[in-house]
């Protein structure tokens, strides 16, 4: 049913089912600015917890293509999954989800991904294993936006493979919201892929740990230290804070938009934020629209456990946006 289709939005990374603890004898401890905090728990135990849900079929990546086809975009996913339960769950959830899965491998007698969100307050931290699968670009035809995040740690040979494709379609367009093991690979071995990206997406500490420069306070900096990489237009967000843009030229802030109650679980709200820019530049929107479209999905996700449930479709997004405030609006700062 996809032959010879090109679509609009296809992303490419690794998907995972999420299983989220909800923990409530747990507690936090930060530094003196409230940052760098550890979740503590006792050691040796029985630590009780309040329940259990799977998400099935998240990631970066899927969360990406989801967020796209809620949008109204035609959207696939480039990924792999074992040939087990888990594996034709998350791929019968995309499906639900009306993401394309022409481009989805199944692998005989390898085990799908499987993580542990050990959720506590408004937070989470993510026990991860990636499962090692052979990756390997399928023929995806000409899409107008590739969106690629985050892989398994042996997987440098195929970024290689993705940016020979890209370097012979010049005419489609990337999007790049690198995972932990693409951080840890650094700059200089991804160099070339930075250089090719249309819209570059990472959140504060990130840009920090990208450029090794873990002292950096001075968001400009750092915006222009991501620019130079590379990417066309770079974004970094800070969390409940707010979100930067830099183009090389023009530099903005935009606010949050605001809550319309306290955050649940903040799983997924950069993955909302990012898909939700670049879903707005592949639907025709300025860069100005797009800022204005992405912190209302990041605000909606939070709402519920898990990265997709509170993704919006485009008629929802422009009914909370009637509603903005007329300071909810791009800042410019550079």
């Amino acid at each position: 049913m996809y032959e010879n289709k090109n679509f609009d939005f296809v992303a490419i990374g690794d998907i995972t089912t999420d299983a989220f603890i909800r923990l409530k004898d747990a507690k936090t401890i930060c530094n003196q600015e409230g940052k760098k905090c550890e979740l503590t728990l006792r050691f040796g135990d029985k630590v009780p917890y309040e329940f259990m849900e799977e998400v099935r079929a998240v990631g970066n990546s899927p969360n990406a293509a989801v967020c796209a086809t809620r949008l109204g975009l035609n959207a696939a996913l480039i990924a792999n999954v074992g040939d087990d339960h888990n594996g034709h769950e998350c791929i019968a959830t995309l499906n639900k989800n009306k993401v394309a899965t022409p481009f989805v491998k199944v692998h005989k007698d390898k085990l799908t991904n499987y993580h542990y969100v050990l959720w506590f307050e408004d937070d989470r931290t993510i026990l991860v294993k990636h499962e090692e699968y052979e990756y390997k670009l399928p023929d995806i035809g000409k899409p107008k936006w590739v969106y690629l995040s985050s892989l398994g740690e042996n997987s440098l040979d195929y970024h290689q493979e993705i940016l020979e494709y890209l370097r012979k379609n010049q005419e489609i367009k990337l999007a790049f919201q690198p995972g932990t093991f693409q951080m840890k690979m650094g700059i200089e071995k991804l160099k070339d892929l930075y250089a090719r990206t249309d819209i570059f997406f990472c959140n504060v500490e990130e840009a920090k740990n990208i450029l090794n420069k873990p002292e950096e306070q001075d968001i400009k900096n750092l915006l222009k230290g991501m620019h130079d990489i590379g990417p066309n237009v770079t974004v970094i967000t800070d969390g409940p804070k707010g979100a930067y843009a830099y183009d090389g030229y023009e530099g903005f802030f935009m606010p949050p938009f605001p809550d319309e109650k306290p955050p649940f679980d903040r799983t997924g709200a950069g993955d909302a934020f990012s898909a939700t820019f670049t879903s707005a530049i592949a639907l025709g929107k300025s860069l100005s629209e797009a800022f204005l479209w992405a912190p209302i999905n990041s605000m909606s996700v939070v709402q519920y456990v898990g990265a997709q449930k509170g993704l919006l479709s485009q008629e929802d997004m422009l009914k909370f946006l009637s509603q903005a405030s007329q300071d909810y609006r791009p800042q410019k700062i550079m």
